[in-house]
């Protein structure tokens, strides 16, 4: 849960501390937007070989590697003489963090019994981070210089890597229990890896990894533009706000963004669809699940923007149902990839799945920027309901696939 919440909470410190680069270092925003790109490109490639490397040296190894990694990269960072150093530490931290979802998720899919419930809690504290991270950043800013306040980020992953390789626990003891004692096994050669990786993706196994990328492609489409909508349906809706509340000479009144807190917000109301989600898993099957929240998020997708034209009320209920839904996926995605994957091949499983979920998924930003450009806001949420359409179509097939011998 601490390696989990770290990873998102440098994740998305990052777009915070680029509004400080841009005057650091007179740069403009694409040569910044260039560095960030081979940061979180990194991020998603590095998932398959983090996967093999999962399978051969253990979860522990990977997580605390991959703690210290990210700590050292911020550390590095406030080093960063100009944006040459901001690229290259960023590409530290986009290799070190690569490997914490295949490995994070290996030791819960082998270690812990009640796994909904694991990938549940673990969901949670990712959530702690995606909301935390940039509301904490932007606190420590405004007390310290960013490179003082970056050196301070990095200091809960060293500590956490310390933790992590002295504490005790059984990582392969639920799959003691309930696979006849299956162990990791990890690919040693290319013909070896190729054998492997035709037995893993079995007819489910290929489904649950197009269904994944397909709700990749619509949280990375609907998030990444998410705060200028919300701050153009706000202003339609209440206007400026800021004078009614700050003095219209203050400095604050010229930072404050109402559509932030909002965003902010949706992100945090994930917390509870992480933990339902979680929880439904030990009700009824992950896969039949999955098609569910998949059908919930299609209809939010299609009455976002006629629920937000119709004033604040309808506008916060869109939000707050949209964060709910999106971030219920996971634990049932995570926990459908446990089912349809061998259990001493977690994490090339895992590997190959977050690959589609960030690597194909980072396209959604360039279709709803691409749709936003030259359509309307109402069209990209239609093309989002494509994407979450095709994956409830793809889920009802897999229910079919797991019903057959």
């Amino acid at each position: 849960m601490v390696g989990h919440a770290m990873v998102h909470t440098y994740e998305l410190s990052i777009p915070i501390l680029m509004t400080v680069w841009l005057l650091e270092f007179s740069t403009t925003a694409a040569v910044l937007g260039v560095a960030a790109a081979v940061g979180y490109g990194l991020f998603g490639i590095g998932a398959l070989p983090g996967g093999l490397l999962v399978d051969r040296f253990g979860s522990r190894v990977l997580i605390s590697a991959c703690l210290a990694g990210m700590g050292l990269s911020f550390l590095l960072l406030s080093l960063a003489p100009g944006v040459v150093g901001v690229t290259l530490a960023l590409a530290v931290w986009g290799i070190a963090a690569s490997v914490y979802h295949p490995a994070g998720l290996t030791l819960i899919s082998n270690g812990i019994e009640e796994r909904g419930r694991g990938f549940a809690y673990h969901g949670m504290a990712g959530n702690v981070g995606i909301a935390g991270g940039p509301l904490v950043t932007a606190l420590l800013l405004l007390a310290f210089d960013w490179r003082i306040a970056v050196v301070i980020l990095a200091v809960p992953a060293l500590v956490a890597t310390l933790v992590g390789l002295t504490i005790r626990f059984d990582p392969v003891a639920a799959v003691e229990a309930t696979d006849g004692g299956s162990r990791e096994h990890s690919p040693t050669s290319l013909a070896e890896f190729v054998g492997e990786t035709r037995r893993l993706f079995t007819l489910g196994f290929l489904l649950i990894c197009v269904i994944v990328a397909f709700n990749g492609l619509y949280y990375r489409g609907v998030l990444t533009f998410l705060p200028d909508l919300l701050g153009d349906f706000l202003m339609a809706a209440v206007g400026d706000v800021r004078p009614g509340i700050f003095d219209p000479d203050s400095p604050v009144a010229e930072e404050f963004d109402l559509a932030q807190y909002l965003y902010t917000g949706l992100l945090t109301v994930g917390i509870g669809g992480q933990y339902l989600s979680g929880r439904l898993t030990e009700l009824i099957e992950p896969d039949r699940a999955l098609i569910l929240v998949l059908t919930v998020l299609t209809v939010i997708a299609l009455a976002f923007v006629p629920a937000a034209q119709l004033g604040l009320t309808g506008l916060l209920v869109a939000s707050f149902a949209l964060g709910f839904a999106l971030f219920a996926t996971q634990p049932l995605t995570q926990a459908t990839i446990a089912k349809y994957s061998l259990p001493e091949s977690r994490g090339l499983s895992f590997g190959y799945t977050y690959l589609a979920i960030f690597g194909v998924g980072a396209l959604g930003a360039a279709v709803a920027g691409t749709v936003l450009t030259y359509a309307s806001v109402s069209l990209m949420f239609v093309v989002l309901a494509a994407f979450s359409t095709i994956g409830t179509v793809l889920a009802l097939s897999l229910v079919r696939v797991g019903r057959e011998p």
